[in-house]
């Protein structure tokens, strides 16, 4: 459910304007209008910023956020570059960087996620215990993520080109080979995969295993940096804020307008998703434990445009910095 993509300039006005119904009612004239794109429909990997929405943490701060929901037809950083909306949400680091590789003056200006929830599925009885085994396995992977998260484990664990399988976001061809692997979420196919084909697969989270992607990111052009800080920092705060309350108080305000924006997202997923937010600290873990939730740091950010510069992706005079600001965000207590 990650990286989607292929949106047509021309279709950007058409798509705004069918934007997401979550909107926070009778917010006061002078308050400043955000439009937010989210990459894929309504789920609990956005709950946070649903969580803020409903809860009057925008509103309270002087913003107006309207929710844009993505899906498969929706590409984030080309609504950004057009001005087809005024922030919005990066899935991975790669995001970032390919807009300040390609010049496009964007950045992100916090990380709600301190792990990239991406994980590598596999059948239970394969002698698959690390992901180190699943070298020479077949993978499933999406377009977006041989492009992505498929150049680390190239790096780090000599996985093959050869390996790679089409991967459509359908689980069929995983299921019916066990030697296979697929891509998915931590807090997605593994429940479903239970729950529709009573298969407790082999996890692993690539995050835990050294992958060094913030996902979740807050990106805003730095034409908007530049002019109002103050609405960046207030967006920045407020989203902090739902995400907080969305995992560790009662998430029934974003559930619900969730539920209204995506209507095929059933209370369970939710819970589930939730948990493993929660239990695997993709979202208050790392330097969020200390620095808080949102915040990034430039050395982690030196690190993982090292592991794509040095596999070719970026050419060696790519300025990292140019792909994020630190301005909005605490750095951790040393």
């Amino acid at each position: 459910m990650i990286f989607r993509r292929a949106v047509f300039v021309a279709a950007l006005s058409a798509l705004v304007c069918a934007c997401s119904p979550a909107r926070k009612a009778a917010a006061p004239v002078a308050q400043t209008e955000i439009r937010f794109a989210t990459d894929w429909r309504a789920q609990a990997e956005q709950g946070g910023f649903y969580q803020a929405v409903a809860t009057g943490e925008y509103i309270k701060r002087g913003l107006d956020v309207r929710i844009i929901q993505g899906g498969p037809g929706v590409n984030v950083p080309q609504l950004l570059a057009a001005g087809a909306v005024d922030a919005g949400m990066g899935s991975n680091s790669f995001i970032a960087l390919n807009m300040a590789n390609e010049g496009v003056p964007v950045r992100a200006v916090a990380a709600m996620m301190q792990k990239d929830p991406q994980v590598l599925i596999a059948h239970p009885d394969q002698g698959i215990e690390k992901i180190e085994d699943l070298k020479g396995h077949p993978i499933l992977l999406s377009d977006a993520s041989v492009s992505a998260f498929w150049v680390w484990l190239k790096s780090k664990y000599g996985f093959s080109d050869h390996q790679v399988r089409k991967y459509t976001f359908n689980s069929a061809p995983f299921l019916a080979d066990k030697s296979v692997a697929q891509q998915g979420y931590v807090t997605s196919e593994p429940y479903t995969l239970e729950k529709e084909a009573q298969l407790k697969a082999k996890v692993f989270l690539l995050a835990d295993n050294g992958y060094p992607s913030y996902a979740t990111m807050i990106l805003f052009p730095q034409s908007r940096i530049d002019k109002n800080p103050a609405v960046v920092k207030a967006f920045v705060e407020a989203s902090a804020a739902g995400w907080k309350s969305y995992l560790h108080g009662d998430p029934g305000p974003g559930d619900a307008l969730i539920r209204k924006d995506n209507p095929e997202m059933t209370q369970d997923v939710l819970d589930q998703a939730r948990e493993k937010m929660r239990s695997y600290g993709i979202v208050d873990g790392g330097d969020a434990a200390a620095g808080g939730i949102g915040v990034m740091t430039a050395a982690r950010w030196a690190d993982f445009a090292k592991i794509a510069v040095d596999q070719g992706v970026y050419p060696k005079t790519l300025d990292v910095s140019k792909a994020y600001t630190l301005q909005f965000v605490s750095p951790p207590a040393k």
